[in-house]
């Protein structure tokens, strides 16, 4: 063993870090470990998992929370006992990119054009004796009329959208799905990212007079949607079959956040009711007109 390695392996007098005189295990004023050494492979992998899987209970505490006493993992938070749960922009971010990976791996169809994807992609239809392909009519007219309004809209708001539409519905109906699902796939979860502050916003207008500040109406945002992107993931790898299962994951996923809502914010069943329909119609209709607006500028780009 060389010099280096059994200085490596010995407690230092200095703090490697910071250079701070050191006589513990641990440096007083940075807190990097003195007992220094390159780690073994074993080493590593016990880190990796005391960091990343939680061995010492922060991620099964935050989940067991999380999952089944809705809106109490944001109450702890609140009321300042958060060293032993994981951050909640730490366990939204996760289960986001897991959801996200489950859907690009299902191969899940996200575009559809309507009459023209089946007229191009399907087995031309041909007359005895002929070799012409006749398509039906009323598809090929309907999803003319489709591409024509759209390009008319976009036109409307600015002539080159309208440009960019007209030569995006010109591609090949395969060429125009992939390149939907790319975009999508993209820019989608960065889209619904952002909208957390818009989500925390009307958390903060549906609740003004409770005295909760803005920060507060955030954290409920990040721990109530990393709860709907692990349900929505835990559906999508329930096997065929397991209708039971998968009607038990939505049933809660329905329920969870007005139950979430009332244990954070306090008020009655009924006025909670009202306030979660006005959230849920809010936010869908952001979420929407956000990932159309993203997909469509990756789109015309």
């Amino acid at each position: 063993m060389t010099t280096d390695a059994i200085e490596h392996h010995q407690h230092a007098s200095h703090c490697k870090n910071c250079d701070a005189t050191t006589n513990g295990n641990f440096c007083h004023q940075c807190g990097q470990a003195t007992h220094l050494h390159v780690p073994s492979a074993r080493e590593f992998l016990h880190e990796f998992l005391a960091h990343y899987v939680a061995i010492e209970g922060k991620l099964w505490r935050s989940l067991k929370l999380l999952v089944m006493k809705p809106g109490l993992l944001t109450r702890e938070y609140i009321d300042g006992r958060r060293v032993r749960y994981v951050e909640p922009l730490r366990l939204y971010l996760s289960f986001s990119i897991i959801f996200f990976a489950l859907v690009k791996l299902s191969g899940v169809e996200i575009a559809d054009f309507g009459p023209g994807d089946r007229v191009e992609t399907r087995p031309p239809l041909t007359a005895p004796g002929t070799v012409a392909p006749l398509y039906d009519d009323e598809e090929v007219a309907a999803f003319q009329e489709y591409k024509s309004g759209a390009i008319a809209q976009a036109r409307g708001i600015d002539p080159r959208l309208g440009k960019g539409v007209e030569t995006f519905f010109n591609r090949p109906a395969e060429e125009r799905r992939q390149a939907v699902k790319r975009a999508f796939f993209s820019y989608t979860p960065y889209a619904i990212f952002f909208m957390m502050p818009v989500f925390a916003l009307y958390l903060k207008l549906l609740y003004l007079g409770s005295g909760r500040r803005y920060g507060e109406h955030f954290l409920f945002a990040l721990h109530s949607n990393a709860f709907a992107f692990l349900m929505l993931s835990l559906f999508m790898v329930t096997p065929p079959g397991w209708d039971f299962v998968r009607f038990v994951f939505l049933t809660w996923l329905t329920f969870y956040l007005p139950t979430a809502m009332r244990r954070v914010y306090g008020g009655s069943r009924r006025v909670t009711a009202l306030r979660w329909v006005a959230l849920m119609s809010l936010h869908l209709l952001s979420l929407i007109a956000a990932v159309s607006v993203v997909v469509g500028v990756a789109l015309m780009t």
